[in-house]
């Protein structure tokens, strides 16, 4: 089980989720976003009283307001295999107004399992699939071309929250569909 309330964002209605003790944030989706709840295996109940859900509440109004909250302060357990943690782990890292490639996430994995190289794509699908977006921040990731690809909650809102962050957006472009990265 797992219990449920929405936050209204500067960019739309966002749903957060807790485990059953309300000890840990277990999701955070933008509505709309691709694989919403993905990583859960039951239902969310709604239930808005929970203690924790206020302090995430508090930690996103001080994102939102331009501030830079540790993403330390939460009690995070995203819900994946090894490989998916090892990347939310890597997203956690990227500093506020920075970026870093697929490619460089797919280098640091291959250290991190000790093999020769990893596949960016294969970071991808892990990025991709990140159940606590914004804190675990999957927007600051891009492609090697400094192509805008790849975020489940929308183009659109990835550029506002690293506008936010204050990055500087001139040298990033976003792909034409069937264009090769």
């Amino acid at each position: 089980m797992y219990y449920s309330t929405t936050y209204l964002s500067p960019l739309g209605k966002i749903t957060l989720a807790c485990d059953a003790c309300g000890k840990n944030l277990v999701g955070l989706w933008l509505e709309g976003q691709k694989y919403y709840q993905g990583t859960l295996k039951e239902a969310l109940i709604e239930k808005d009283s929970v203690p924790l859900f206020d302090i995430v509440k508090k930690w996103l109004d001080r994102y939102f307001s331009g501030q830079k909250p540790d993403v330390a302060e939460l009690p995070l357990a995203p819900q994946g295999n090894a490989f998916r943690q090892g990347v939310w782990e890597i997203l956690c890292t990227i500093p506020y107004g920075e970026v870093i490639t697929y490619g460089s996430i797919a280098k640091k994995m291959a250290v991190k399992l000790q093999k020769e190289r990893m596949s960016s794509q294969a970071v991808g699908g892990a990025v991709g699939h990140n159940p606590i977006s914004i804190i675990i921040p999957c927007h600051r990731v891009v492609g090697a071309n400094s192509s805008l690809t790849g975020y489940a909650g929308g183009i659109e809102k990835k550029i506002k929250l690293l506008e936010l962050e204050g990055v500087d957006m001139s040298g990033f472009f976003i792909p034409q569909k069937g264009t090769a990265l």
